[in-house]
């Protein structure tokens, strides 16, 4: 072998070398890479798990807040239901002992008018309470008839035509409550 060839052969060995270095540097590269990827994704990965258990806690946290604001509103709805009425129970009182009062005075008393006068003055005072919480009575003898106030409880036949379609007398008396019918007049309308 000659020199020539010797140099040739070891220039294609030392080419061969360093293509394998160089292969293996890229390797080595390509595996470090990919092992850093790899790193990366499994932090980003933990990451959003945290992120997704931080989420998970608040939601449950606010279902649970959201379901004892239901169970209190439910209670403190029924309570109000149920005592809605005390109020005006309470004021109602006095007149009842008003007229307790007016039973004892009938049974030891001959004085018509005096107790007359006595159921009148509690009348009033039990009229005076229903105005005082919104309770008026609706207006009806000599009114046009109106279904929105009265109910109809026959008609009755008149020759008077200022009188057809209206109110003619007044069976039981309607009363309305903050403007809202709570009761209608029942009432005889002219036909």
């Amino acid at each position: 072998m000659s020199e020539q060839e010797k140099n040739g052969q070891q220039e294609a060995e030392s080419t061969v070398q360093n293509e394998a270095a160089e292969a293996q540097a890229e390797g080595t590269a390509t595996a470090e890479e990919t092992a850093n990827e790899e790193t990366q994704e499994v932090s980003e990965l933990d990451a959003v798990k945290a992120e997704l258990e931080k989420q998970k806690k608040e939601y449950m946290f606010l279902l649970a807040e959201f379901d004892n604001f239901r169970k209190r509103t439910l209670k403190e709805k029924q309570e109000l239901i149920k005592n809605a009425a005390e109020g005006a129970m309470k004021s109602i009182l006095p007149v009842i002992d008003d007229f307790e009062r007016a039973k004892q005075a009938i049974e030891g008393s001959d004085d018509i008018e005096g107790l007359r006068e006595g159921v009148e003055l509690i009348y009033n005072k039990f009229i005076k309470y229903l105005e005082s919480n919104g309770v008026k009575p609706i207006e009806s003898d000599g009114c046009e008839f109106n279904t929105e106030f009265h109910e109809a409880v026959t008609t009755f036949p008149t020759d008077d035509e200022n009188l057809k379609g209206k109110v003619i007398d007044t069976v039981q008396k309607g009363y309305t409550m903050n403007e809202k019918v709570i009761r209608h007049s029942k009432v005889v309308v002219g036909q």
